[in-house]
């Protein structure tokens, strides 16, 4: 009698267990490989700079930029060049003598093929598969009339041209 009781309980607590591990497994959720790679990944986040426009040997107006980075973690602390004077030299062999921003037609900017170019070209000079995103922040143009030459604004305010639309900037999640 207590072997049939005892067989009974081990075989509702086998029952039961197996039920329970079921329902977990069904429903745990299932995680993306996007999101196991954006887990892996850290923001580096940039600085302000300012690169001059050139034409015809002279300053035409600067480009106001905070260009920010999706690294894997650990891999912007490994990094023997620091970050932000790359990211400065970069934007000034890109955007310095080369057209690729027409400031009278702003709207004509294609960011998605500004960004790609900038990672192929970080990561070519970090050597290796350093950055995995480019997150534009800011990316504003100032013509040099607008700064006076450098003199006291006074009175007036001076807005700068948007270059990269906010909500353009905004689709990019940052976790």
């Amino acid at each position: 009698m207590i072997k049939l009781v005892l067989t009974g309980l081990w075989v509702c607590a086998v029952t039961l267990a197996s039920v329970y591990f079921s329902v977990q497994t069904a429903t745990a959720p299932v995680i993306s490989p996007d999101d196991a790679k954006k887990a892996q990944q850290e923001l580096v986040k940039g600085e302000s700079i300012n690169v001059p426009v050139i034409a015809n040997g002279q300053v035409t107006g600067y480009f106001l930029t905070r260009i920010s980075f999706m690294m894997e973690k650990g891999k912007a602390t490994a990094l023997q060049i620091p970050l932000p004077e790359l990211t400065t030299d970069e934007l000034f062999s890109l955007l310095v003598g080369n057209n690729a921003i027409d400031i009278s037609h702003t709207q004509n900017f294609d960011i998605a093929a500004f960004r790609s170019d900038l990672k192929k070209r970080m990561n070519e000079r970090l050597g290796g598969d350093y950055v995995a995103e480019v997150l534009i922040e800011q990316l504003d143009y100032l013509s040099k009339e607008e700064t006076h030459g450098g003199e006291s604004i006074g009175k007036k305010t001076v807005k700068p041209v948007k270059i990269v639309p906010e909500a353009a900037a905004a689709k990019v999640p940052i976790e």
